[in-house]
């Protein structure tokens, strides 16, 4: 066998599954067709954690409690910015009221403590800035924020140490069964395994008996909605600090959060594809006089509840799957991979490892040091003190040191994301270049090679044969 392990896909799930086995004297490979880990991560480097008292599904509720309670200790070792700050989920009529008396009533036979049925005059008094005609609320004192890519990195980077074979640029073409185990067959190679852990989202081959068999997961009900974000500058007067949710009709509903670093994140769920003008009249109803002016960014993406579908059915053979999207998925990741973990490891009757290292390799933000930190490792590499992006304050250092990194970023789109550059009010039109060079000098490639985010969107197409310099 050419591996004990092989887990199909990158994404968060892949990545907290590659961590949790990497404790295991396995031997591991993860493959990812894209260039980078995490693709499946918004680029908005803020995800709600939830604690299973908004889902009406038993099994995800259970998910997300789990995920809730490991996520803070994973978080705090791994030094990812995590913020538990409590969400408030209002409601302006009588048919949102007994919506809130239903959520409450589960969230109490759940054992989920900190959940509260609250009445206007207590919305108010925890969040002033509403701008809605309340009539009640409820609040849960768990619910937290998190920086999910760099989560996902961190467990990345992490399994990656401890043995992890991470093949990237590789797309699974087919599964095959053999009489003990699989042979899984990617663009570049043939590989042979004990066991596969399939968490590509959407599709999955397998040939059985010279037959291929193509299974899709469809969720039971049509729920991809179209789900509008503002990013919301720190200059905002009225921003709201807790995370609310507001319930305008079974279609729609609009959220604001804060984000791990400065501003907030405003969202719009709605059956139809909606404008920015649209948008702010939306934001409006839950804010007081956000405008144009506070708009730092706007995107938009699927939103899909209540679809992932953990199939386990295989699991004597070795085979497991999850897949689908949930709003949920970055909760409920860890509690996934402990529970396949667990089951792996006994199955295959295998012992943890004894030289395990459970430690991120450290990280410096200049901008969130002090100046005495911040003089002592400039005075150990002076890039540190060369300030790249000026908007967001990343410095040279940081830049290069996410290169250089296990699992390092090839993309000037893997630079920004691991480090924030280019995610300021100049929306990168000082530091893209820069960050261009840098990537070539350390990548020892030429200007011309480097691409945005995959190998089909390269950054400058040819040179100029008039000009010494490109």
């Amino acid at each position: 066998m050419d591996y004990d392990i092989l887990i199909l896909g990158g994404g968060i799930i892949g990545c907290s599954v590659a961590y949790e086995l990497s404790k295991y004297n396995f031997n591991i490979a993860l493959i990812e067709r894209d260039y980078d880990i995490a693709d499946d991560i918004s680029f908005v480097n803020t995800s709600i954690v939830y604690d299973g008292s908004e889902t009406s599904d038993d099994v995800m509720a259970g998910l997300e409690y789990i995920g809730n309670s490991i996520m803070q200790e994973t978080c705090e070792k791994f030094k990812v910015p995590f913020k538990k700050i409590g969400a408030l989920r209002v409601v302006s009529d009588d048919n949102g009221v007994k919506k809130l008396e239903e959520m409450y009533d589960r969230a109490k036979k759940r054992g989920i403590d900190g959940v509260y049925l609250i009445d206007d005059k207590d919305v108010y008094d925890i969040e002033p800035n509403i701008n809605s005609d309340i009539k009640k609320g409820l609040y849960s004192e768990n619910i937290a924020i998190v920086a999910p890519y760099d989560l996902a990195i961190a467990y990345a980077e992490v399994a990656s140490d401890n043995g992890v074979n991470f093949r990237l640029e590789e797309e699974v073409l087919n599964i095959q069964n053999l009489a003990k185990g699989f042979r899984v067959t990617t663009n570049k190679n043939k590989f042979t395994c004990k066991v596969v852990v399939n968490t590509i989202p959407h599709e999955i081959y397998i040939r059985e008996n010279g037959k291929v068999e193509d299974k899709e997961f469809v969720s039971d009900e049509s729920y991809f909605k179209n789900m509008s974000y503002l990013l919301v500058d720190d200059n905002y007067k009225n921003k709201l600090n807790k995370i609310i949710i507001e319930t305008l009709d079974k279609n729609t509903f609009i959220i604001s959060s804060p984000t791990t670093t400065t501003g907030s994140l405003i969202g719009i769920k709605s059956t139809e594809k909606t404008s920015l003008e649209d948008n702010l009249i939306y934001a409006n109803k839950l804010l007081r006089g956000l405008d144009k002016n506070n708009i730092n960014n706007l995107f938009r993406e699927a939103y899909n509840k209540d679809s992932m579908l953990i199939d386990d059915s295989e699991i004597d053979k070795g085979y497991i799957r999850v897949t689908g999207t949930h709003y949920g998925k970055i909760t409920i990741a860890p509690a996934i991979a402990k529970m396949l973990c667990d089951t792996i490891a006994n199955n295959l009757n295998c012992t943890l490892k004894k030289n395990f290292i459970d430690k991120r390799r450290e990280v410096y933000k200049f901008r969130e040091l002090g100046k005495k930190e911040a003089n002592e490792i400039i005075d150990l590499d002076e890039r540190y003190g060369k300030i790249i992006c000026i908007c967001n304050s990343i410095s040279e250092g940081e830049i290069v040191d996410c290169i250089r990194r296990p699992l390092g970023a090839r993309t000037v789109e893997g630079v920004k994301r691991r480090t924030g550059s280019g995610f300021g009010s100049c929306h990168g039109s000082y530091c893209y270049e820069k960050i261009v060079n840098i990537l070539a000098r350390e990548l020892d490639k030429n200007i011309t090679d480097i691409v945005d985010d995959s190998k089909n969107s390269k950054v400058i197409s040819s040179r100029i044969k008039e000009f010494k310099d490109v």
